[in-house]
């Protein structure tokens, strides 16, 4: 393959890879790791540990997730279990091991990568369907036999769906609350964070603690249940509303904990030892009274609910970050269940301070990307950039006022890796950059503003050339995807779902799509994928004040991959002058119509548009669009006395051409999305 290219696939589809092998069998082990590439590793000894815990609990098979006893999605290397036990280390995926047998289920994003990783006592499904895993299971178990699990890494609607998909077959699905997998690790595993929980500077955050809990108390009162208790178990959750920050997991400054608010008392579960001076004082200024946080250690959740829940009580809690385990402390009786807790909604709608923060954290982070660009440009030529060098190069650029350090690990990738929605490049397998091939680059940063996320993708950096045919289309169908959701006008509380496809339809149009989700919110120095916000059928409908990635992409296998991402605030959609109202309030009289307002501010790549596919409404937003970059990151440039840059920003966000030749196609597409959207848009409003 071409230089650096990665070892070829070991997949259980090859005929060059063994089945699932006993490792007593030498021969077959010989042959087996033959043909495996250097980035698999070696299972053999933690299945057998695994398995023999499992013997010794009766357990005929284990389930284990990748996620945490949060439901977070990035999770620490403590929690990795799934990671530690197959060596595969995409983000998302679900393990089944029985006595015989292992298998990885996975999605499109991570197919490739797991066959990297994963060595020949592993079979890789492509799916993630609990039916599909069930389906399975009653292959591999026999009747009678038990399917375990840790009740608390599993959310109430995963629980469910197994339990449905093993109803009346004669297995039991049985929860351990001793988890098999941290047995076999045993004192390997990571120890738990012991860094300080800090309070976010009163400037950084949007209100106070004591306003936050005033206001979600307010809500308990006005919900028809009346409720006595919100539960928050999402780490978000917590952290946003004690304005409190930690850094137990990489990337994301969250901390381990848990809260229970009542109308008249807070407990924080949390180790208290590694809150700082300020940060306990802060929590403990209102005590005695209804505005003491009492706090407790991170391991007395379960009894303190179940002593709570002995009252006359309602339990509010939002099922898609409570673990079963905790929901099943809690009788049925006394529970109010919704998707989402009253935090996470209210965290999800940024006030007006929290709405200029985020701004300004994008203005900051433009620079970075903006110096980044133009290093590509010189040094990508001589040879000198490889994808991990590359990535840690963008990640110290964002080293400055406010920085906390990158928001994920960056993903840089060139060529055919980039065709790789989520690759992220080591030390040790990185391809040099090339001025011939295309290079995509998905980075963030941390700030104590605002959390961002921003993806550019270029061809031929460093030269002029220009690659007409297939990359150049595509490229540029996915921009237009952008640009028309960035663009769109629809009323209030319209699903992110309904109006997804409007990021597509460019693509569609010529038989291309791409695989993974259109978009996902993005906190104030919180998580970079923070939902509920986002285009995805469980997500809540979109309102003024919420922020969401856009972000459509392109990839073709073994070749090159496009993606474009940019944040966006969803604000009111003025149609005529503000004294005109019937132009722009919702048809009800009531609701205004939305769009979005992008916060990032890096242009896109000149030489890969084609702008004879573009409309002259497309190219006109493109040049509002970089008016408002020069307007915004311009100024922080000189002030921080980047001429350099200021220059390679005035010449990549000169205006285009608004060409009169696509004026028959831009019609012809006006009419085309004004037709999708009144279909979408009819009766799927929320």
């Amino acid at each position: 393959g071409p230089e650096g290219a990665p070892a070829p696939p070991c997949s259980p589809s090859l005929l060059l890879r063994p089945p699932a092998w006993d490792p007593s069998q030498s021969q077959h082990v010989s042959l087996c790791h033959q043909y495996l590439p250097p980035t698999a590793t070696n299972t053999t000894e933690r299945l057998a540990a695994l398995r023999g815990a499992m013997r010794t609990h009766g357990a005929h098979a284990y389930i284990v997730p990748s996620t945490d006893a949060h439901m977070s999605e990035y999770i620490s290397e403590r929690d990795a279990r799934l990671g530690w036990l197959t060596g595969f280390t995409g983000s998302s995926g679900t393990v089944v091991v029985t006595q015989d047998k292992a298998a990885l289920w996975t999605d499109s994003r991570y197919w490739t990568q797991a066959e990297r990783e994963l060595d020949c006592n592993w079979e890789l499904q492509r799916t993630t369907s609990i039916e599909s895993i069930g389906m399975w299971i009653l292959k591999a178990v026999p009747v009678g036999g038990n399917v375990s699990l840790d009740p608390f890494l599993f959310s109430i609607g995963t629980w469910n769906s197994y339990s449905r998909a093993l109803h009346g077959s004669g297995r039991t699905l049985l929860p351990l609350e001793i988890n098999l997998v941290d047995q076999a690790w045993g004192d390997q595993r990571p120890l738990p964070s012991s860094s300080e929980i800090y309070s976010l500077p009163a400037e950084f955050t949007g209100s106070s603690w004591q306003e936050k809990v005033a206001g979600i108390r307010q809500r308990m009162e006005q919900h028809v249940r009346r409720p006595t208790a919100v539960l928050l178990s999402g780490l978000e959750e917590t952290a946003w509303l004690f304005n409190l920050r930690g850094d137990d997991i990489p990337y994301n400054p969250v901390f381990y904990s848990y809260a229970l608010l009542t109308n008249t008392t807070i407990s924080l579960f949390v180790e208290g030892s590694r809150l700082s001076a300020a940060a306990r004082e802060s929590l403990r200024s209102g005590c005695p009274g209804p505005l003491c946080v009492e706090l407790q250690g991170y391991e007395q959740v379960s009894a303190h609910l179940r002593r709570y829940a002995q009252g006359n009580v309602t339990v509010w809690l939002g099922t898609e970050y409570t673990t079963y385990g905790l929901y099943r402390v809690i009788p049925q009786e006394k529970l109010l269940e919704e998707n989402y807790s009253p935090v996470m909604m209210a965290k999800a709608v940024k006030n007006a301070h929290e709405q200029e923060l985020l701004r300004a954290a994008h203005v900051r982070d433009a620079v970075a990307v903006i110096q980044y660009l133009l290093w590509l440009e010189k040094t990508v030529p001589q040879g000198q950039v490889d994808e991990f060098s590359g990535a840690r190069h963008i990640d110290a650029l964002r080293w400055s006022e406010h920085s906390r350090g990158p928001s994920f690990q960056s993903i840089s990738a060139s060529g055919l890796n980039a065709a790789l929605a989520h690759y992220s490049p080591s030390n040790g397998s990185s391809r040099t950059l090339s001025a011939r091939e295309m290079y995509l680059f998905d980075t963030g940063g941390q700030y104590l503003d605002g959390t961002t996320d921003i993806t550019r993708t270029g061809g031929c950096p460093g030269t002029t050339c220009s690659p007409h045919g297939a990359p150049q289309e595509a490229y540029t169908r996915v921009l237009m995807g952008n640009i028309d959701l960035s663009c769109l006008i629809f009323p209030s509380n319209t699903a992110g779902r309904t109006v997804e496809s409007f990021a597509r339809r460019a693509l569609w149009d010529v038989g291309l799509n791409y695989g993974h989700g259109t978009g996902h919110g993005i906190g104030n120095f919180l998580s970079v994928h923070e939902w509920p916000v986002g285009f995805q059928s469980n997500n809540v409908p979109l309102g003024a004040g919420m922020f969401t990635s856009i972000e459509p992409g392109y990839y073709q296998d073994g070749e090159f991959g496009i993606r474009i991402e940019d944040v966006a605030l969803v604000v009111k959609a003025w149609l005529g002058t503000p004294s005109d109202t019937s132009l722009w309030q919702h048809q009800s009289g009531e609701e205004p119509f939305l769009t979005f307002e992008v916060v990032s501010l890096v242009p896109y790549d000149r030489n890969l548009i084609d702008l004879s596919l573009l409309s002259p409404q497309q190219i006109r937003y493109l040049n509002s669009y970089y008016e408002r970059i020069r307007a915004l990151v311009g100024p922080e440039l000189r002030r921080q006395r980047l001429e350099e840059e200021y220059g390679w920003l005035q010449e990549n966000t000169e205006p285009f051409p608004v060409s009169g030749a696509a004026t028959a196609t831009a019609a012809a597409g006006t009419l085309a999305l004004a037709s999708l959207l009144s279909v979408l848009l009819s009766g799927l409003g929320a």
